[in-house]
């Protein structure tokens, strides 16, 4: 997605695993840009429960519905350094962060000072979670499907039947 004329959104996180509250951000944001790019951060020195290939395909799978009904190509990528890095690499113009609560919101206005002292030339868009999903979160997710909680309210079907198969195995 390195097209220029193209308004592209760079999407980062673990998504480890990708939810409800992920889509949310995702679909609100699609009807906006040309193409949303999400950036799987990879750290060396975490152990995330989905690898990179698993989440490109849940995320994939999970998002094929918003990137049809609003035209916005959804793709993956990768990215270990900073994100305003990843979003010039990739052309975007926009870095999109989902926000659940105030807490949310005090950390991500330092994050976008930050971000826009760096790459004056990327804007941070703030998507506001709707409410029934603002509670999820990844680590919670992981955490009740780890000790056989039904996950199935905060992430797609395709996540619950990962996530069910993960810790069936363990």
């Amino acid at each position: 997605m390195n097209q220029k004329s193209r308004r592209i959104a760079l999407y980062t996180g673990s998504f480890d695993p990708v939810t409800n509250g992920h889509l949310d951000v995702l679909s609100a944001a699609a009807p906006l840009f040309d193409g949303i790019l999400v950036a799987i951060g990879t750290h060396p020195g975490k152990s995330p429960l989905f690898s990179v290939e698993e989440k490109s395909k849940l995320i994939l799978a999970a998002t094929q519905d918003a990137a049809r009904k609003s035209g916005c190509t959804i793709q993956i990528a990768t990215f270990d350094g900073l994100a305003v890095d990843a979003a010039r690499e990739h052309g975007a113009i926009a870095l999109l962060r989902g926000l659940r609560d105030g807490t949310d919101l005090d950390y991500e206005m330092q994050m976008a000072g930050m971000n826009g002292e760096m790459a004056p030339e990327v804007q941070t868009i703030f998507m506001p979670a709707s409410p029934g999903v603002r509670h999820i979160t990844a680590t919670l997710v992981r955490q009740i499907a780890a000790m056989g909680g039904d996950v199935s309210h905060f992430v797609p079907n395709v996540v619950a039947k990962a996530l069910a198969e993960k810790f069936t195995r363990r």
